[in-house]
């Protein structure tokens, strides 16, 4: 199946090779075997709560402190990911947490865009990147971001995202500043809620206007705000094993994805983070199926969805949905009813 993923992190999916040469040549204090390496950087499943899961992020981050390191993970993960037929991928990340070591904020974007564009050239896989601002984050430096984010938006960085500690940051318009500085730049607004808070969280991520919302299962226990999530088109990119991991609910079998879909709410699948989730795109597709109980024809529609909502243009877009379009008219499972 061609696959689309759309909520996908660069420091969460840090190949374990490259993170033991990189600990070794940067002087970062970490394990030294893969064994060892491995058990750091995959969290554990479950964690108590968001907070044990972001501390998972501490040791990539600290590894990806160079352009060189940035521009190399970018690369291997539009590789990974192009591996398992994934066609269009979007890779987030929070260019502010890669400056620690001197790196200017520009050469740090400039670094993951040349990643993402040597992914492509290699791959074939069509790549769009999101700049992330953080929550904990002073909201001064996070308008300095959107607008040097915006500078790159012709080199395919289309996307503008808020995340990070929910609980301790509960408002995103406090970034509102930050909001208004990437829609004037020309990108296009996600936002992470709901990993914390439950539906209040969905809720409040609406005032910021976007156009999908990371995560938000939580909303499927509001049938007002399912209703308004359906009427204004609002897609929530769900990421089920990393909510589990996260503590966000009980089990994959308990995840809302199937329910939210059958309910006309916009979903898309992704994983989060193949590295801290230990997860392919390909496995939590079958989980879908499998515990979930979503039928072939509704995955197929879940990832055709992503075409739809995709922070590209349509000159992009349009082979993509033809070339999706194609595989399905050759499955009999899914050439009927499927979207």
């Amino acid at each position: 199946m061609p696959k689309a993923e759309l909520h996908l992190h660069l420091d969460g999916s840090l190949r374990v090779e490259t993170a033991l040469e990189l600990a070794r040549t940067r002087a970062v204090q970490a394990p030294t075997t893969p064994e060892g390496m491995r058990g750091a950087l995959v969290a554990p499943m479950p964690c108590r709560d968001q907070a044990e899961l972001l501390r998972a992020f501490d040791l990539p981050i600290a590894l990806m402190q160079d352009g060189e390191a940035l521009e190399r993970i970018t690369t291997e993960l539009v590789r990974t990911k192009a591996a398992e037929n994934v066609r269009y991928v979007e890779i987030r990340w929070g260019p502010l947490l890669h400056v620690r070591r001197g790196l200017a904020l520009e050469d740090g974007i400039d670094a993951v865009v040349r990643g993402a564009e040597a992914g492509a050239r290699a791959t074939g896989t069509v790549v769009r990147l999101i700049a992330t601002a953080l929550r904990s984050h002073d909201p001064a430096d996070n308008v300095r971001l959107a607008e040097a984010a915006a500078r790159f938006r012709d080199r395919g960085l289309t996307g503008w995202d808020l995340a990070g500690p929910e609980e301790a940051h509960p408002d995103p318009l406090l970034h509102g500043r930050a909001f208004e500085a990437a829609r004037a730049g020309g990108l296009r607004i996600t936002v992470h809620a709901g990993e914390w808070g439950g539906t209040a969280q969905v809720r409040r991520a609406l005032g910021v206007g976007p156009e999908r919302i990371a995560h938000g299962a939580a909303a499927i226990e509001d049938p007002s705000l399912v209703e308004e999530l359906r009427s204004r088109a609002i897609c929530l990119d769900l990421c089920p094993t990393s909510n589990v991991q996260a503590g966000i609910v009980a089990s994959l079998a308990d995840h809302p994805l199937a329910r939210l879909h059958r309910a006309g709410v916009p979903v898309t699948l992704s994983t989060d983070d193949t590295t801290v989730s230990d997860l392919s795109l390909t496995d939590e597709y079958g989980r879908a199926l499998s515990e979930i109980g979503l039928t072939l024809p509704e995955l197929w529609a879940i990832d055709r969805r992503a075409l739809d909502v995709a922070f590209a243009d349509e000159a992009t877009l349009a082979p993509l949905r033809e070339e999706f379009d194609g595989w399905a008219a050759t499955i009999p499972e899914v050439a009927t009813g499927a979207r």
